[in-house]
């Protein structure tokens, strides 16, 4: 067991472009978003595990004697960890949870005390210790803020418990971990996930594990390589949103499901209120028929996979040689999108007025996830005015909307020097 401070910081994701066609088949573009969340272990010798997250208030303590006279044996799982709904109501009675806890809160420390007690069980004692979790992203904003979070978590406990090297233990500034301990952050942040989250995708811990970006179409990924760093600007409408009801009205318009004949999977959307992009749903044996507008909607559908596929060539060639035009290629695609997205009935009118401010100020915006509210890009350019942009952050902060200037394709899940962050962020750590 290491004896030494761990700092984690892992990225949020954005989706450029895909999203709701990605529920039909479609391709989607899932990238880092540098909105980081950063996790700080501190091994200790008195007896406590310690939780502090202080985005949502909670700090729990817990006797590692009494976790350690726990039976376990529950945890037990054969090729690879799978957390049952009977594992994790004991879970819930280990953390003095009532059973009915479905919230951000709750969630939180059952994942967290899966991960430890799956992780750190091969210990000879299980180790105590002070962890504190903080980050930029907001919650509950459709930004990945659980799997940044599962993936820190995941990340620290490893490396504690030495499953996995230390990054930094040539006292580097950052440090990331070798392809195959990736493998194992991502293999059991996507368990954290599972526990927050029920059946995800998998995408948001991959794109938080491995940063830069990913490709997503019918439940296979792969990675886009050398992916050009996009500055944007991020902006939260703070409306809330159905992701569910958002992704059942796109799927009205298209067709009716009938139970009868073949086996459809589909992309849906995450219920809970981490707003994760995507959950894989195997729908019973299904029939396609007709819906209201098929017609309409799906060129529709087909139009948007078109605009993910030229915004992946397009992002190609700008790894190579990146050019001025390539950016006009990219606000164009930007603006298409968003049309068809409120054509689909997924925009709000908060998202509207998004893009009229940023318009007004010559940038070129659209919705980002969801829909119906919630969050926004707009791409910035090289060489744009530092006074345009600012004008552009003030508007949009005057309409009540938060906002962010930041980067898309960001490094995946790192380790960190106490030094090599900013000062915020060790203020909120305890630093």
């Amino acid at each position: 067991m290491l004896s030494e401070v761990l700092l984690v910081s892992a990225p949020g994701k954005v989706i450029l472009h895909g999203e709701h066609a990605v529920v039909h088949g479609k391709v989607a573009l899932a990238v880092a978003l540098n909105l980081r969340t950063f996790l700080l272990l501190r091994p200790q010798s008195n007896g406590k595990l310690s939780l502090n997250l202080p985005n949502i208030g909670i700090k729990q303590v817990w006797n590692v004697a009494e976790l350690q006279l726990l039976d376990t044996s529950f945890l037990e799982h054969g090729d690879g960890p799978a957390p049952t709904p009977e594992q994790l109501e004991k879970l819930k009675k280990v953390a003095g949870l009532p059973g009915d806890c479905v919230g951000t809160e709750g969630l939180a420390v059952l994942a967290f005390l899966y991960l430890y007690l799956t992780i750190c069980r091969k210990q000879r004692t299980l180790p105590s210790l002070d962890i504190v979790v903080w980050s930029e992203l907001p919650p509950g904003a459709g930004l990945g803020s659980s799997a940044a979070y599962s993936v820190c978590l995941v990340a620290a406990l490893l490396t504690a418990c030495e499953e996995i090297t230390n990054p930094l233990k040539d006292k580097g500034a950052i440090g990331r971990w070798p392809d195959e301990d990736l493998e194992s952050i991502n293999k059991w942040a996507y368990e954290g996930e599972r526990v927050i989250h029920g059946n995800p995708s998998g995408v948001d811990n991959a794109v938080s594990t491995w940063g830069g970006a990913l490709r997503y179409q019918q439940g296979k990924m792969s990675s886009l390589k050398r992916l050009p760093a996009l500055q944007i600007l991020l902006t939260n409408t703070k409306v809330p949103r159905s992701t569910k009801a958002l992704v059942a009205g796109v799927r009205s318009r298209l067709i009716k499901v009938l139970l009868d004949g073949g086996v459809l999977w589909v992309l849906g959307t995450g219920d809970s209120e981490e707003g994760n992009l995507w959950t894989e749903r195997k729908m019973l044996t299904a029939r396609l028929e007709s819906g209201p507008f098929p017609e309409i909607v799906a060129p529709l559908l087909t139009s948007i996979d078109a605009i993910s596929l030229e915004c992946e060539r397009v992002l190609g060639e700008m790894a190579a040689a990146p050019a001025p035009e390539h950016y006009l290629v990219l606000e164009e695609l930007m603006d298409m999108n968003q049309h068809h997205l409120n054509a689909l009935g997924v925009g709000h009118t908060s998202l509207d007025q998004l893009c009229q401010v940023t318009a007004a100020h010559g940038l070129h915006s659209k919705l980002t996830g969801a829909g119906g509210g919630g969050c926004g890009i707009t791409l910035l350019k090289p060489g744009l005015e530092r006074a345009k942009v600012e004008a552009a952050k003030q508007a949009l902060t005057s309409c009540g909307f938060d906002c962010w200037e930041t980067s898309i394709g960001a490094p995946g899940v790192s380790m960190h020097s106490a030094a090599s962050v900013d000062d915020p962020v060790r203020q909120a750590l305890g630093l």
